[in-house]
């Protein structure tokens, strides 16, 4: 088996994911299991935004979002010529676009932005990214399965800046995972993010990926 993970600049452009796929693709015998951060800068935003709604900068707000859906979107047309492809791509990025819509209500309700709810939308990016190089790797032949990382990389409750319970994930892991490498299929999984026993969502700090 081999990890392989592939950060925000490398998933960052049309031609850089399928740079990843590429490289991907050379090393199906391996089995490759890999981890995704989000496209470079999306993350930035999700948080310029979750901060313009806790000041109840609506415009602002509006405007943060629609880039971060204009970059995914400019994504999928150019990885998928095909329309039903490129929207069973595009459906569960919406789907994270709507939930980042709720989070900024309810910032823009409280006044402020808690490091749990920062955390909430900062793991957005990373929730989306799997989706268009899942759909990608599929694309060209090769199953492929999205996983969110809250699955099974079980964290403490420091918001922001978490560490993971290793033993735990470590057992998770093989649990959630193993079984979707034996049957050959890929699993594409979020970087930067776990989740608490409670379920609550963490993020691991930058750099959080490498876990």
């Amino acid at each position: 088996m081999l990890v392989m993970k592939f950060g925000g600049t490398s998933v960052g452009a049309p031609e850089r994911i399928a740079n990843v796929l590429r490289i991907v693709q050379s090393r199906l015998d391996q089995k490759p299991v890999v981890v995704v951060s989000a496209m470079s800068g999306i993350t930035d935003l999700l948080l310029a935004g979750s901060q313009a709604a806790a000041r109840t900068e609506l415009g602002r707000f509006l405007e943060i979002a629609s880039s971060i859906r204009r970059k995914h979107l400019d994504a999928a047309q150019s990885l998928f010529p095909d329309a039903g492809l490129r929207n069973r791509a595009l459906e569960p990025i919406e789907q994270r676009l709507n939930e980042l819509s709720r989070l900024a209500e309810a910032l823009a309700v409280l006044g402020e932005a808690s490091p749990r709810a920062l955390d909430a939308v900062a793991s957005l990016g990373e929730r989306m990214s799997i989706h268009l190089l899942a759909r990608a790797i599929e694309d060209l032949g090769s199953p492929a399965a999205p996983v969110e990382a809250t699955c099974f990389v079980r964290t403490d409750g420091v918001h922001q800046s978490a560490v993971p319970d290793m033993a735990v994930t470590h057992a998770l892991a093989h649990q959630h995972l193993l079984p979707l490498v034996e049957r050959g299929t890929i699993p594409v999984i979020t970087g930067f993010i776990g989740a608490t026993e409670a379920g609550v969502v963490t993020t691991l700090g930058r750099g959080g990926s490498d876990y």
